[in-house]
């Protein structure tokens, strides 16, 4: 709590000079940059003026701000399209739903500020009534913290009829949901096996997109992944026994995948004891993970096979995750895919999944100055993703290790 506190008053003294620089153009030097799309650009510099990235190369304005970030590697501001900011340990254990709300926010205070500095400017964290709060707070710029996109509270088999359903999904809408979230199967502990009907699927599913709103769907079956890609959903969480013909379906209907290969099986083992017992985390669900971490991976390389299947980069980061986003980058390219198609997921794909292509997720002019920078370089040394040295947010800079850099400094 000392250390959040700390940071939240040197962060304040520190707006009032971040708000200063907007007037001035910000120039980062770099001799590597993966522009998020496949392009890899060397020995040039980015210049930012306001939130936004004005050009790429050419003279430096006079009076520029520079951060040398020469030596380091450049990339867009990572997403991670599947993580609940909200969840969090207290006393050694899964916190529950008697705590009091203001701690529980300053524990996702917390979160948000580790994710941001792992890199992370982006999030979606699906299924939390309180999620708003934290999400419009950050966007204010009170708190620092990734962009949060929310779908509030999730649907499930038991929300109701479809008529209901579609009155359901108005009402997260009216409520301020930026997508819907609903539970189509049961969990990878309980089998995956479907849950909802396919009318509830396509109620949902349906009546979102004539509301301009993406479905993420929870759906560890075969079945339940191809009644979601019928009915129009948007991405397929999890798909922990997808089969070919169904990832051929959702390539074929743009339908994206989230494995969630990396992180959140490994966070729940690694933390067992702070879990169980709690609602249906026991033994049985247990050891069920255990076998569940190699089930995932399996079917994670089945996916790579299908030729123009998009795969967007999620964690499902929960409770002693958060911060540690990037593992599931790592696990990725060590379960074989390539690298830089790694790196895209996590950023120009996750964006397009979010239909804020035209926003974010590369670098280019144009686009929010979410812009990150490691110690290596993670097409080539995976691990690499763990070492953020610079993290800005919309022109923003939240973190900086860097040398030879004005204004060094993390905000911590």
């Amino acid at each position: 709590m000392l250390r959040l506190l700390g940071f939240m008053l040197g962060a304040a003294a520190l707006f009032p000079t971040l708000a200063a620089a907007q007037d001035r153009a910000i120039i980062l030097k770099a001799s590597t940059v993966l522009d998020g799309k496949g392009q890899i650009i060397h020995d040039t510099v980015i210049v930012i003026e306001g939130s936004k990235i004005s050009r790429i190369g050419g003279e430096v304005p006079a009076g520029a701000i520079t951060y040398d970030l020469t030596g380091l590697t450049v990339t867009p501001g990572w997403i991670d399209t599947h993580s609940h900011i909200l969840w969090h340990f207290d006393n050694g254990r899964l916190a529950g739903k008697n705590e009091p709300p203001l701690q529980a926010m300053l524990h996702a205070v917390d979160n948000a500020v580790r994710t941001l500095d792992a890199g992370f400017t982006t999030i979606q964290s699906p299924g939390a009534p309180d999620d708003k709060y934290l999400r419009d707070a950050i966007a204010r710029g009170v708190i620092p913290g990734p962009r949060i996109r929310t779908s509030l509270e999730p649907l499930s088999e038991e929300s109701g009829t479809p008529d209901k359903i579609r009155e359901l999904v108005r009402e997260r809408k009216q409520q301020g949901a930026d997508f819907i979230k609903i539970f189509a199967s049961k969990s990878i502990r309980e089998g995956g096996a479907q849950t909802m009907t396919d009318a509830q699927i396509q109620a949902a599913c349906g009546e979102a997109k004539s509301l301009g709103l993406r479905v993420l769907v929870h759906a560890h079956s075969a079945a339940s992944a191809k009644a979601a890609t019928l009915a129009g959903c948007t991405a397929i969480e999890h798909g922990a026994y997808l089969t070919d013909d169904v990832f051929d379906l959702m390539a074929k209907n743009g339908t994206y995948y989230d494995p969630n290969i990396g992180l959140v099986l490994q966070n729940y083992l690694a933390n067992k004891e702070k879990f169980l017992g709690i609602e249906n985390y026991n033994e049985e669900g247990f050891a069920f993970m255990e076998k569940g971490v190699e089930i995932v991976r399996d079917t994670f390389q089945k996916a790579l096979k299908h030729k123009g299947l998009k795969i967007v980069y999620g964690t499902d980061a929960v409770a002693g995750a958060h911060g540690r986003n990037y593992e599931e980058f790592i696990a990725r390219v060590n379960a074989g895919q390539d690298p830089m198609e790694a790196l895209e997921s996590a950023t120009s794909i996750s964006a397009e999944s979010m239909g804020m292509q035209d926003q974010i997720g590369s670098i280019a002019p144009g686009m929010e100055a979410n812009i990150v920078a490691f110690d290596g370089n993670p097409v080539e040394d995976a691990s690499a993703a763990r070492r953020v040295i610079f993290v800005m947010k919309g022109g923003r800079v939240y973190e900086n290790l860097a040398r030879g850099s004005e204004g060094t400094q993390r905000n911590k």
